[in-house]
């Protein structure tokens, strides 16, 4: 199996990770054709943040979406004093692309922290059918120490011009867990939050428009995570809590099957767990175990990449992860079965590195957003590549 290194052959204009202005000195990104060859000048990466921009000592937890202008929404944590996660002084912050990644605006306050349990962070996205970016995340105490009086609460917020803006944040925190909770198991758990990156919304069947994220609840009398999916059918001004999909799991991630199915894939140490809801998230079939993704316990992002050749539409799977059972070496497994099977996968940074958000720009190319460290300290690169490139890598 051939894998080549990304950030071995890239042809990138930026040497060191140094946040860019508005100016476009760059091409812009060719259109795939998978009648042509590759061409190595297509690949591009750049480095967003690293630590001491815009006097943050550290960034985190990418969040990478496409919207339907053109336009990408990068959104991260900005970890200003040190990397804990919360309840450390955290803000969300946004940045824009109009030219496909090539430059972005400065950074835009999606929510931010104002001292110790006062901050935010675990942002996720979804598009809404009419447009809207809904944006999920937490704030105040940690998970761990999250109790009914002194909770890590769950907020939503929305922006309806590409990012540029954002209301003020809802707290649906009493809808999902605690004593006191509409949603009746929710009652069982003392906390939540959301698996970061990319929500969902449904394109198929009874419950097209219908958005979701998955959390991750922590039970009141141990440090066990269950998952469950948070979801709307109004575009995320009300809520519902699906039953539980997976048991002894953390953050996870959705895609919408041909079917109209949903799939759950669920973070856990060695075999990735996953799982299948029939009804549009609302219930769930029984848990399993991918043996082909063996891996460390870390988020990653699974969406769906449809192709058109000469034998008609092709459907397939992506899902980003660190390919080891150590933080390094996060590649891109593809399926072509709908998540049957996973084919050998593909590096993306050989590195230490952690997170990653997926996303499909408007001419086909892939972009993603990883976590890197290569002094030990969070890098945020955004790479765009052609779907070729990966086919490349895997010998087809």
């Amino acid at each position: 199996m051939k894998r080549i290194l990304l950030s071995l052959f890239c042809a990138t204009l930026f040497m060191s990770c140094k946040p860019d202005d508005l100016t476009d000195n760059n091409p812009p990104v060719p259109p795939v054709n998978d009648d042509q060859e590759v061409d190595e000048s297509f690949f591009y990466e750049q480095c967003l943040y690293s630590p001491g921009d815009y006097g943050s000592k550290n960034w985190r937890i990418p969040a990478l979406l496409a919207l339907p202008d053109g336009s990408l929404l990068a959104v991260n944590d900005k970890r200003k004093y040190n990397e804990t996660d919360l309840p450390e002084d955290i803000d969300i912050v946004a940045r824009i692309s109009h030219d496909k990644g090539r430059t972005w605006s400065e950074p835009i306050t999606i929510i931010e922290g104002t001292g110790y349990k006062q901050g935010y962070g675990d942002a996720a996205l979804v598009l809404t059918a009419s447009g809207d970016v809904v944006c999920a995340f937490v704030g105040g105490n940690g998970l761990w120490a999250s109790t009914q009086d002194d909770p890590q609460y769950s907020y939503i917020c929305r922006s309806s011009d590409g990012g540029r803006t954002w209301s003020q944040p809802v707290d649906i925190t009493r809808q999902l867990w605690g004593d006191e909770a509409t949603h009746q198991p929710g009652r069982n758990y003392k906390a939540s939050f959301f698996g970061s990156g990319n929500g969902l919304r449904l394109t198929r069947g009874a419950h097209a428009g219908r958005i979701m994220f998955v959390a991750a609840m922590c039970r009141k009398n141990a440090n066990v995570l269950d998952n469950f999916v948070v979801y709307s059918d109004d575009e995320g001004r009300t809520w519902n809590v699906s039953d539980k999909a997976f048991s002894s799991g953390d953050e996870a991630k959705l895609v919408e099957l041909v079917d109209g199915r949903v799939l759950m894939s669920v973070r856990r140490t060695g075999a990735r767990g996953y799982n299948i809801s029939n009804d549009g998230g609302q219930s769930w079939g029984t848990q399993k175990y991918w043996t082909e993704i063996n891996a460390n316990a870390c988020n990653g992002d699974i969406i769906r990449y449809s192709a058109v050749d000469n034998g008609g539409e092709k459907n397939i799977l992506l899902h980003s992860i660190p390919n080891s059972r150590n933080r390094e070496n996060v590649s891109i497994f593809v399926s072509y079965d709908e998540g049957e099977t996973w084919q050998d996968p593909v590096t993306l940074y050989a590195g230490p590195s952690v997170y990653s958000s997926l996303t499909i720009l408007n001419d086909g190319t892939i972009g993603a957003y990883i976590e890197k460290n290569p002094n030990g300290a969070c890098e945020l690169w955004y790479m765009n590549f052609p779907f070729k490139w990966l086919l490349e890598q895997q010998g087809n």
